[in-house]
């Protein structure tokens, strides 16, 4: 069963979105060569509970931390750890907050420093196209039209580009639960006639997960969680939690600053 959203859980929703949003930006600005990746985590912490939430991702079970984080190939789900940044690095925040009872969900990717090397140009490009990327997913998701075609956007953009989306990741729904119908896959499968259509009062979290590289993954080490590009590309993640409403798509996770 797909959620539907009263435009009252919509408006808190995007409260807590835009808290959430800035928060991000904040710890996006905090992430410089030599801070550690646990450093951020606890600043994630604090500001989600001075912004009056409480971190989602420990509602998945056996997670503790407040944010996923991940470097370089590490796709998803990167464990906060003492690795320092360093320059040149492809870094991924993925963070997510209860607000009023209810969740919201978004990430980014950033390229860390100024001296990134002799394939900076490479790396900036990877990255911008991504952010492009979620931007146009976006754009599709309104009344009439169906989660394939966000799928199609994504799959499209990220592949006229050179790299490849993540198969077995998906965008979600996202409400009282972090994780809701529909799921948003990567890529159109099958008939987009058959994928669910969209209509107002959803509340979904777009992701554009892709890979420099093939986009099949594997896990990293023992650790359970941690997902990386099984041929050791660079991976980045873009997402917002977004409502549809009759009227527009509103970006829930949209910074305040």
């Amino acid at each position: 069963m797909i959620s539907i959203k009263t435009p009252e859980v919509i408006a808190s929703m995007k409260e807590g979105g835009s808290r959430l949003g800035t928060i991000l930006q904040t710890l996006l600005a905090l992430s410089r060569p030599g801070v550690s990746l646990i450093y951020i985590e606890e600043e994630a912490q604090k500001a989600i509970a001075q912004a009056g939430g409480v971190p989602s991702f420990p509602t998945v079970e056996h997670y503790q931390y407040a944010t996923c984080l991940c470097v370089n190939d590490e796709v998803v789900h990167g464990l906060p750890r003492p690795y320092v940044l360093q320059n040149g690095d492809v870094f991924t925040i993925d963070i997510g907050m209860i607000y009023e009872g209810y969740h919201v969900d978004t990430a980014s990717t950033i390229i860390i420093g100024t001296d990134k090397g002799n394939d900076a140009k490479a790396k900036e490009r990877f990255v911008h196209i991504g952010e492009e990327t979620l931007r146009k997913a976006i754009a599709v998701a309104k009344p009439g039209n169906r989660i394939g075609h966000i799928s199609s956007v994504i799959q499209t953009e990220i592949e006229q580009a050179g790299y490849h989306v993540v198969k077995d990741l998906t965008g979600h729904g996202v409400g009282k639960v972090l994780h809701e119908e529909p799921m948003i896959p990567e890529y159109l499968h099958g008939s987009l006639e058959r994928t669910p259509l969209i209509t107002s009062g959803m509340t979904l979290a777009i992701e554009v997960i892709y890979a420099m590289g093939k986009g099949s993954i594997v896990y990293a080490g023992d650790d359970g969680w941690t997902l990386v590009s099984r041929d050791a590309s660079l991976t980045a993640t873009f997402e917002h939690s977004i409502a549809i409403t009759e009227s527009e798509t509103v970006v829930l996770t949209k910074s305040k600053n």
